[in-house]
């Protein structure tokens, strides 16, 4: 069976991974950051770690497009959103979060999913052919 690769676990790259591995999928993940290299953004080596604000903006599905998103990804079972809600802070409106518990949610739900394997390695050529499904 082919596998389909996937490079960086931020925000896009933990959800593509879970939904593929969830429909069934297996999935390799190809994460440069480890417990030794970060990046000048990045202080940890946790999936879907947030490195600027902690909020994913206005929460509201009646009144804004935002809103409405995060509602469509909840009905679609995100992990993303579903992990937020679960580590969200005081923040008015807002879909804000406690960034360290999220992000090590989300990356022991997917060190954990039995179709997804992980790989430390930076990717710095395009992708073999041999790999096939690439995101």
């Amino acid at each position: 069976m082919r596998k389909l690769h996937i490079i960086g676990a931020g925000l896009a790259g933990s959800e593509a991974a879970w939904q593929a591995a969830e429909a069934g999928v297996q999935v390799v993940i190809h994460e440069m950051r480890d417990e030794r290299r970060k990046t000048e953004a990045h202080s940890t080596d946790q999936f879907a770690e947030l490195v600027c604000s902690n909020s994913f903006r206005s929460d509201d599905h009646t009144g804004t497009a935002i809103g409405v998103l995060h509602e469509e990804m909840r009905r679609l079972g995100s992990l993303i959103i579903k992990t937020a809600d679960i580590h969200k802070v005081p923040a008015g409106a807002a879909l804000a979060i406690d960034r360290d518990h999220f992000s090590d949610a989300v990356t022991e739900k997917l060190l954990n999913h039995p179709n997804i394997s992980v790989t430390r390695e930076e990717i710095t050529d395009l992708p073999p052919a041999d790999w096939g499904s690439v995101i």
